[in-house]
């Protein structure tokens, strides 16, 4: 006869317990569950809502609309659900997002969260993502800090490159120009005071002064600026051949025009985030023709192209040539790892990091819990933003520099 203590004992009821408890939730989830709780605090209104209207919350509502279309998202036994979304407007303000995640994770229990707009709101939510142990597809961030993120945050993902690679792609094509007796040595350079802004500049002074560069002018502006005529004019008064602006959308925008009021035509004209938003080219016309930036597609790209049109059919509206296209594959990747593993999330992050996925990008894996092949350089040709770098990849365009002078407005 085998004699038990009375602690053994209870010790043994409440593992038993405990098991018991856990199946009973488990069994009463799987026949109960209804839907996938997917939710996100995006800029809806605001000084973001702009990048996030074009990039972000489109590609959202297509993404849902397509799986819910199909019967929801496929499980792994061959089962459906169909997604719920719960979502919230974080105003642009960093202090709401971070209230919004919480509110997701502790209040809604969502399964799954998706990514605000913009890389300091991306920057800001990542303790709370790894905290509450969700993965987090960071699709408009752009930050050289990735690799130190992933080591920090297991469960991030850096899907638009680290500043570096955008400023030594465009530093190459400056070489190659200057060293053609297109432009001079010469570059002028002003900077958003954000979490953007600063990481570009930062990669820029280190790029172009690598490439022997000379940066005649150098002037960071805060968020909310509305004037850039005197930085306009003291870059005018540089000589510089090159004009770049690491810019958000509504910069990008006041930039452009005011340039062409004061009439200053720099050879090269690189502006940031906004220049490859079809209402971009559409304000523009022909002057947009010639303006560089982050970004661009490869138009050969059958797969993409077909997106392009499907969004465009579903939206209203065409997507940017820059981030859209990338939203959209970081929902088919989680998507496919969802069907792979299920609602664990642990797993499904796992699946994201080491798994190979079909996207509209192709066959897609993250390197280091970072997405490497991309286009770091666009350029405004015959109406479509076109992929200009790397110039080795196959589906790069020659850049046409330098730009043409502006021509006179109908205003």
């Amino acid at each position: 006869m085998t004699l038990f203590s009375r602690r053994a004992v209870l010790r043994s009821i409440g593992v038993a317990a405990t098991l018991m408890a856990s199946v009973s939730a488990f069994a009463v989830s799987a026949q109960e569950r209804t839907s996938v709780k997917i939710g996100y605090a995006v800029s809806k209104t605001g000084a973001n809502a702009g990048g996030a209207g074009i990039t972000t919350i489109p590609n959202y509502d297509l993404w849902v609309y397509d799986v819910n279309s199909a019967g929801g998202l496929e499980m792994p036994d061959g089962s459906r659900l169909p997604i719920e979304v719960i979502e919230y407007d974080d105003r642009s303000s960093s202090e709401e997002v971070v209230r919004a995640v919480e509110r997701l994770a502790t209040q809604d229990e969502v399964d799954f969260m998706l990514v605000p707009w913009g890389t300091g709101f991306n920057l800001a939510v990542a303790p709370l993502f790894d905290r509450f142990g969700y993965p987090q597809l960071a699709v408009s961030a752009v930050t050289d800090r990735a690799p130190e993120f992933v080591e920090r945050w297991d469960r991030s993902f850096w899907l638009l490159g680290g500043g570096g690679d955008y400023t030594d792609a465009l530093a190459d094509i400056l070489v190659e120009q200057r060293d053609a007796g297109v432009i001079n040595n010469d570059v002028a350079v002003i900077s958003v005071a954000d979490g953007f802004g600063i990481d570009l500049i930062t990669a820029a002074r280190e790029s172009f002064a690598e490439a022997g560069l000379n940066m005649v002018y150098d002037v960071t502006y805060p968020v909310g600026t509305t004037d850039f005529t005197p930085m306009i004019n003291e870059s005018a008064a540089t000589g510089a051949d090159t004009f770049v602006a690491f810019s958000y959308p509504p910069d990008t925008f006041a930039l452009t025009q005011q340039a062409q009021v004061a009439q200053f035509n720099p050879k090269v004209l690189y502006l940031g985030v906004g220049t490859g938003f079809p209402a971009y080219g559409l304000n523009n016309g022909p002057n947009a023709e010639g303006i560089m930036s982050l970004g661009g597609i490869d138009v050969t790209n059958e797969a993409v192209m077909d997106y392009r049109q499907r969004h465009e059919e579903f939206v209203g509206q065409a997507p940017d040539w820059w981030g859209s296209v990338i939203t959209y594959a970081s929902l088919q990747m989680l998507q496919e790892a969802i069907k792979r593993h299920g609602l664990d999330r642990d797993a499904v992050s796992e699946e994201l990091s080491t798994g190979t996925f079909e996207t509209v990008l192709g066959e897609t894996t993250l390197e280091d819990n970072q997405l490497r092949t991309l286009w770091f350089g666009g350029q405004w040709q015959d109406g479509n933003f076109v992929a200009v770098a790397p110039s080795d990849r196959e589906g790069a365009v020659e850049p046409i520099l330098p730009k043409e002078p502006w021509l006179p407005t109908s205003n």
